[in-house]
């Protein structure tokens, strides 16, 4: 079972919002003795662990740690957290982006300030789209997708010049070298058949998860007249759409 029909299972055993009308939580003193209450925390904070890949406590240690902890409600982490929670529920109610608020805050003066974020820092980037020159101003949250699913090292260089005209002069995944326009001849023509996920297994020495959809790479990027052209990273799709 993939991730999305967990996820979709989870959500399918969920009560539906009407049948928890009239329902009232009630506080609980947490109590580091009482085994429930440890059952609890010990498995909500273990998902948190996995969720940022940091060692994992069974109940013992958990119960340990938490014998330790010094209340902090009244700080500076508590404000954030407030209003990190509200800032998610303006994207929950899909508000505009004049709605949002940075928040800059000292508890010691005490400072409330609040400003409209401002836009990310955009490069500008000469490309090749639909046949005509384009200029595209991105920034860290753009990327270039393709969507042809586990194509060959050859078929993306083709794809690159294709469809955005540039040649690629060096392909990346995290710190190893996939492709480069100074490689070793011999290894370049070993690897324009393989697919990206057979590439990146051979180079990397680790497989590709089967139910991973995408691979990131980071590319250098040149034009015809050999001038350099920042792009963003590169997301290749596994499964074709």
């Amino acid at each position: 079972m993939d991730v999305d029909a967990q996820c979709e299972e989870i959500l399918s055993q969920l009560p539906t919002p009407a049948s928890l009308a009239g329902f009232q939580l009630s506080p609980v003193d947490f109590d580091k003795d009482i085994d429930e209450h440890m059952e609890f925390v010990t498995a909500a904070s273990n998902l948190r662990a996995r969720n940022y890949k940091i060692p994992e406590a069974d109940m013992h240690r958990s119960r340990l740690i938490a014998g330790k902890i010094i209340p902090a409600i009244a700080t500076t982490t508590a404000l954030v957290t407030g209003l990190v929670c509200l800032e998610l529920y303006k994207i929950v109610q899909a508000k505009p982006v004049e709605a949002y608020k940075n928040g800059f805050v000292n508890l010691a003066i005490p400072v409330f300030a609040f400003s409209e974020p401002q836009p990310p820092a955009t490069t500008l980037a000469k490309i090749t789209k639909d046949g005509a020159p384009f200029e595209w101003k991105w920034s860290a949250w753009d990327r270039l997708d393709v969507k042809l699913g586990d194509i060959t090292l050859k078929q993306l260089i083709d794809h690159m010049q294709d469809e955005f005209g540039l040649e690629l002069t060096m392909l990346s995944h995290g710190v190893s070298i996939l492709y480069s326009f100074f490689q070793n001849k011999k290894k370049t023509k070993a690897r324009m058949p393989m697919s990206m996920r057979q590439l990146v297994t051979e180079v990397t020495g680790k497989e590709v998860p089967p139910e991973q959809k995408y691979l990131i790479f980071e590319v250098m990027c040149s034009t015809d007249e050999e001038e350099e052209v920042d792009v963003p990273c590169l997301r290749l799709f596994l499964n074709a759409e």
